[in-house]
């Protein structure tokens, strides 16, 4: 919807500070330029723009857990580079999120961390 109360002014100057936030994020926030799925160890790996590669395993991932192979493979990385996409599973993680450690909801994450702690002991 278009805020009728907004003049071109407003809006140029609106869109260029988003500009240039868009700009500062690309430079100082990891990039992905790949991602794949290993199928014999169940992870995604991730290759940054920066030359450093992380990966994780897919059965800690909220909405990959579980998936079977031909959709994991199917993992896309976003346009800007900042998240990765798979289509037929509906999901979507940011890189700065994943490399957060942040896999799902608080829930999910929860659930996580009571496995962790019970395989721990």
């Amino acid at each position: 919807m278009v805020n009728p109360t907004l003049d071109d002014q407003t809006f140029q100057q609106q869109f260029e500070q988003a500009q240039a936030a868009a700009e500062l994020a690309n430079l100082t926030e990891p990039r992905a330029i790949a991602a794949y799925y290993e199928p014999n160890d169940r992870t995604i790996t991730v290759r940054l723009r920066s030359g450093a590669s992380f990966s994780f395993p897919v059965d800690i991932v909220q909405g990959l857990a579980g998936a079977e192979t031909q959709d994991l493979t199917q993992v896309e990385v976003t346009p800007m580079g900042d998240g990765l996409h798979w289509e037929t599973l509906d999901t979507d993680f940011t890189i700065a999120g994943l490399l957060a450690g942040r896999f799902g909801t608080k829930k999910w994450m929860a659930k996580l961390q009571q496995k962790w702690v019970q395989t721990a002991c």
